[in-house]
């Protein structure tokens, strides 16, 4: 069992289980009733994306210095009680079940969805 970092819209893999969007926003243009048909996600949980104004300091980050300003930024939401104690269960639920977290953006280095593997292997979640 596993959890696996994705990109969403992209094709699942064999036996990637539900998929979970950690986004601020569902995708323009595509019915609720199409999300998980079109690939992307089973589940809306945007308590894992970041808050508006972190998710632009992300998308504005040019240099190294900005971009680790919104990992910290990042980071430090993900330590609220209500986002920590998620992360939590997602990482022992990988270690009993299949399942996807992710994002729209292209390359997951510059995406929040690094940050959140690395808090995932932080509480011993299950790649």
């Amino acid at each position: 069992m596993v959890v696996r970092v994705v990109r969403l819209g992209t094709a699942r893999a064999v036996d990637e289980g539900t998929r979970i969007g950690t986004v601020r926003r569902p995708p323009r243009g595509v019915p609720k009733a199409e999300f998980a048909s079109h690939n992307w996600y089973d589940v809306w949980f945007p308590n894992l994306a970041p808050d508006v104004a972190t998710m632009k300091l992300g998308q504005e980050a040019k240099t190294p210095g900005q971009w680790a300003a919104f990992i910290r930024k990042y980071r430090a939401e993900m330590e609220r009680p209500e986002n920590s104690h998620v992360i939590e269960l997602l990482a022992t639920l990988s270690h009993q079940t299949n399942f996807s977290v992710g994002c729209y953006c292209e390359h997951e280095e510059r995406c929040h969805r690094s940050a959140l593997r690395a808090l995932l292997h932080e509480k011993g979640a299950k790649f």
